[in-house]
């Protein structure tokens, strides 16, 4: 009884690791100023692109859209975009970071941020094919991460606006598990070159609301490890000492038999 009591006592996570961005309210106000703006998530080779360019000029920013072509075909038209059901509006980011606009032809915008992307195709159309610099937007279609681990609705999180932060992908997963180790989340992202980096995260920290961790890119895995009392719980013995410790058990038994029986 007080062995099993001991095991119940060190099976109970400190109430401290348990809150999110402890005494996060005492951040001073130039510090949080300093991560008020959120950073741009960067182009990959895979990732689907809207890109519009608009000016007062319809008619001649019309041949740098797409919607003018797949309108022409019946493939799609202009309320399509908005809805985003025709990924045949979008641009596809091949696997050397290039996308095949009309007009302009190949473009490489893999390693650029949102609005790096639109300042250059707008400077790779003004002044050589338009007198009136256009608007140029760009979209992430398919932004999305993975959550793993103690979370209690674990898989792939999509964000429409193409922005997503620590907090919101665990919020859109059910948040962590009682279990979950709150304190060293790995992140694992792909670099825009294709390369891999193992981040991790503190959410008990309260500067993380100001670190460049706190802000995910797209296909961001998040992983969350079950801390120690989870570890103790899931334990089992080995089969080969489970089998090992039967057959002890059953010698022990046969033998008490063959003894009981020969007094």
């Amino acid at each position: 009884m007080i062995a099993v009591a001991a095991l119940l006592l060190c099976s109970c996570g400190s109430t401290k690791e348990v809150p999110y961005l402890i005494d996060a309210n005492t951040l001073p106000a130039e510090v949080l100023r300093t991560a008020s703006r959120t950073s741009d998530p960067m182009v990959m080779a895979g990732d689907m692109l809207y890109i519009n360019v608009a000016g007062p000029d319809e008619e001649a920013v019309k041949p740098f859209n797409k919607t003018m072509y797949l309108s022409l075909e019946g493939a799609g038209s202009a309320s399509s975009v908005t809805r985003g059901d025709n990924s045949m509006l979008y641009y596809l980011v091949d696997n050397n970071g290039m996308i095949d606009f009309p007009i302009l032809g190949k473009v490489h915008v893999g390693g650029m941020n949102k609005s790096a992307v639109e300042d250059y195709i707008a400077s790779q159309i003004y002044p050589r094919y338009l007198t009136v610099k256009p608007a140029v937007e760009v979209r992430f279609q398919n932004f999305h991460v993975y959550t793993m681990g103690e979370v209690n609705k674990p898989g792939m999180v999509e964000s429409p606006n193409g922005r997503l932060n620590i907090l919101e992908a665990l919020a859109m997963s059910g948040d962590l598990t009682i279990n979950g180790r709150r304190d060293n989340i790995m992140i694992v992202r792909t670099q825009a070159d294709g390369s891999r980096a193992v981040l991790t995260v503190n959410l008990n920290d309260r500067n993380l609301i100001v670190s460049r961790e706190f802000d995910l890119q797209q296909n961001d895995i998040i992983y969350v490890e079950p801390n120690a009392s989870r570890a103790r719980t899931s334990w089992s013995v080995p089969p080969g000492v489970s089998l090992a410790l039967g057959s002890v058990g059953t010698a022990i038994s046969l033998a008490t038999f063959i003894i009981t029986l020969t007094k």
